[in-house]
């Protein structure tokens, strides 16, 4: 056997070996993360609105008046027997706010489970939920919602 084509095979060999060794998850089997049935979002121990997979619909909205922020909301992934899902530290939580000019969501923590919706001007925007997987910052997409209204509102002025 020709020395060159031994090399290349073996190239090729390792090249393959590092390539699956890089990638935990197997390309021919779906990664387990919980079946997610809903997503609720908690302010004061309140459901404020809540998304549900099976109907790809929201129920309720987001709201905050200018220049305010709302207290903490917690997200929730909820399973199809509506208990929480306890996800490993390589998930994370990613929000997309289709207007910045109209309300921010800021996590106390990248990637955390929660945060607050800012109103930055009066007017109404979306918000996108992301379930992520990986490094915050740079992992996939497993689960995202549609996109759930947010209004602000003017500020109300004090009645005294």
């Amino acid at each position: 056997m020709n020395i060159r084509f031994r090399n290349v095979g073996l190239s090729l060999a390792v090249l393959g070996a590092l390539t699956l060794a890089g990638c935990e998850d197997s390309p021919t089997e779906p990664e387990e993360h919980g079946d997610a049935e809903t997503l609720r979002l908690v302010m004061n121990g309140a459901t404020i609105a809540s998304f549900s997979w099976v109907t790809n619909t929201w129920t309720g909205e987001m709201e905050v008046e200018v220049g305010e922020e709302t207290p903490h909301i917690d997200v929730e992934f909820l399973d199809e027997d509506g208990d929480v899902i306890d996800f490993d530290s390589d998930f994370y939580l990613e929000v997309e706010v289709e207007d910045e000019a109209i309300a921010e969501f800021e996590q106390d923590t990248p990637g955390e489970f929660g945060g607050h919706l800012h109103g930055e001007a009066e007017g109404e925007t979306d918000v996108t939920f992301m379930l992520m997987h990986g490094a915050v910052g740079s992992g996939h997409v497993d689960l995202e919602t549609t996109a759930v209204h947010a209004h602000v509102e003017a500020a109300t002025a004090p009645s005294f």
